[in-house]
């Protein structure tokens, strides 16, 4: 299973291990995955002598991580091939204290202080490209807080679990039989989704620092408009803070990236990687998994936020880079339904509609390239543009076409989508030429309609239009004394990632710039 250059790659990663560690197995002796597993396991343990396996009789398959001999809260119920291999290593290693992607110790002390004996289980497909970074990050729970146990579950080889619970888009996640969540997500949003759902143990014996934290300035957004804004003002010699929900924004859900210049052909976890490089190369401090709460300007011109948790910070100078995020139809039973038969990945969740029919909303490159990818899974795929004709490019228009299982009605306004209690059922359309009204029968929605910029908290202080775009002059500056914005988030046109980052630059320049003529 592993080539020699691999188990060398392996063998490099588990040196540091300090504690030793059992892969403690339970598998039926006629599972179909029984013989991968125990060659999986057996291949993983034979690249460091701090690893074992154990195999035992069970019903089904799968197995946990035991270090020194006690159980660590993590299980497996899958055999980790594909991206869930990353997930296992970094698995064993964060349970030794050698991982590199544990949060910082307030947002720890939050998970430290989450209330109650938690059980999580989150159901994956190995060709997801979402599912680990969730998978990872519940993970990285359940070591800080010993009250909370984590299984990954693989939907192919629990199907009928699957079928049971209705879900239709991973990672699907549940908090004691509860679904609590679908889809991607950050380490900071799974933690405010338990937070809600368990709340915080005040008598926590790990203290949350709510203490004010002062800089020259404070960047909202770790997108590439904050990374290049706080980059640009660290190399003026300035105190600066990131404060984001993750470093690398929405560019960390884009596949494929052609057209920043210079650089031919990237994905958008690298650009995000390198993003966080290129940051640690200056004194910024970051302050990942945060979402601004509140904000207020005193009299003196400070800028005061506060994130969820309690954490405060303070500066006179605040560029608000905060991006976008997909836009939702606002409908009945969109919310309620997402990951259970609303979706939003083609890529992730097109397989749980493989011979079904589904409707993508938006006839944009998006919304064209993910019906042309749906048409490869799906008996038929049907396609809603609201405007008059499709907006994408004319190749993949073409392409569509020409696709024999697909059919596009433009001038469509979707009114509602219909749910049986269960799932999905069907969508109501409205003809935007005709006024009338018709439901259609179908098993899925992708919605593919754009995006809507974060600017909701910050609308106290700075003038937005009518889609909530925050209004700039041609320097990034606001309203607001004081208060840039930059990239997806502003009135800027075109959304593209180059253009965000020569905005973020422009914003800390004339921030750097009001400040040496004393008007901040």
């Amino acid at each position: 299973m592993f080539d020699n250059e691999f188990k060398e790659q392996v063998r490099s990663i588990f040196a540091p291990l300090s504690a030793t560690y059992v892969l403690d197995a339970y598998v039926a002796d006629e599972h179909e995955a029984k013989e991968e597993l125990i060659e999986l396991l057996n291949e993983t343990a034979s690249c460091s002598d701090n690893i074992t396996v154990r195999l035992n009789s069970g019903a089904g398959l799968e197995f946990s991580i035991l270090k020194n001999g006690e159980r660590t809260g993590l299980k497996f119920r899958m055999t980790p091939n594909g991206h869930e291999f990353s997930t296992l290593l970094l698995a064993i290693l964060n349970a030794d204290g050698k991982g590199k992607n544990f949060p910082d110790e307030f947002i720890q002390a939050r998970v430290k202080a989450l209330k109650g004996e938690i059980n999580l289980t989150t159901y994956v497909s190995l060709t997801c490209t979402n599912c680990p970074d969730v998978a990872q990050a519940l993970n990285l729970m359940s070591l800080l807080n010993p009250n909370i146990r984590h299984e990954i579950v693989d939907g192919a080889i629990n199907e009928a679990e699957v079928e049971n619970l209705k879900i239709q888009g991973v990672p699907a996640v549940f908090a004691d039989g509860e679904f609590i969540h679908s889809g991607k997500a950050e380490f900071g949003e799974l933690l405010d989704k338990l937070e809600a759902k368990y709340g915080q143990d005040e008598s926590s014996t790990t203290p949350i620092d709510t203490t004010e934290k002062q800089y020259d300035v404070i960047v909202v957004g770790g997108g590439p408009a904050g990374s290049s804004a706080a980059i640009y003002s660290a190399r003026k010699g300035l105190k600066v803070a990131i404060v984001a929900e993750r470093i690398g924004g929405q560019v960390k859900e884009t596949v494929g990236i052609e057209n920043l210049i210079s650089v031919p052909k990237t994905t958008g976890q690298q650009l995000a990687d390198n993003l966080k490089r290129h940051i640690s190369d200056y004194s910024i401090d970051i302050f990942e998994n945060r979402r601004i709460e509140a904000i207020e300007i005193d009299g003196d011109g400070v800028k005061r936020l506060s994130s969820k948790g309690g954490e405060r910070f303070a500066a006179p100078a605040l560029i608000i880079a905060t991006g976008a995020s997909w836009r939702r139809l606002n409908v009945k039973n969109e919310a309620e339904y997402i990951g259970r038969g609303v979706a939003f990945c083609p890529h992730c969740d097109g397989p749980f509609y493989k011979g079904k029919h589904v409707a993508v909303i938006g006839g944009g490159n998006s919304g064209v390239e993910a019906a042309i990818d749906l048409a490869g899974i799906c008996s038929k795929v049907t396609v809603f543009e609201f405007l008059p004709e499709l907006k994408a490019d004319k190749v993949l228009q073409d392409k569509l076409t020409n696709l024999p299982n697909t059919e596009v009605f433009v001038n469509s306004q979707t009114v509602e989508l219909e749910a049986d209690g269960v799932k999905i059922t069907g969508i109501k359309i409205k003809n935007r030429e005709t006024a009338e009204e018709r439901t259609i029968a179908l098993d899925g929605v992708f919605v593919q309609i754009g995006l809507t910029p974060n600017s909701a908290v910050f609308k106290d202080i700075v003038n937005t239009n009518r889609i909530g775009e925050i209004e700039i002059d041609e320097r990034c500056r606001t309203n607001a004394s004081g208060v840039y914005a930059a990239g997806d988030v502003s009135t800027v046109p075109y959304k593209q990632i180059i253009i965000s980052m020569g905005e973020g630059a422009k914003a800390a320049l004339t921030a750097f710039d009001d400040r040496i003529r004393g008007t901040l």
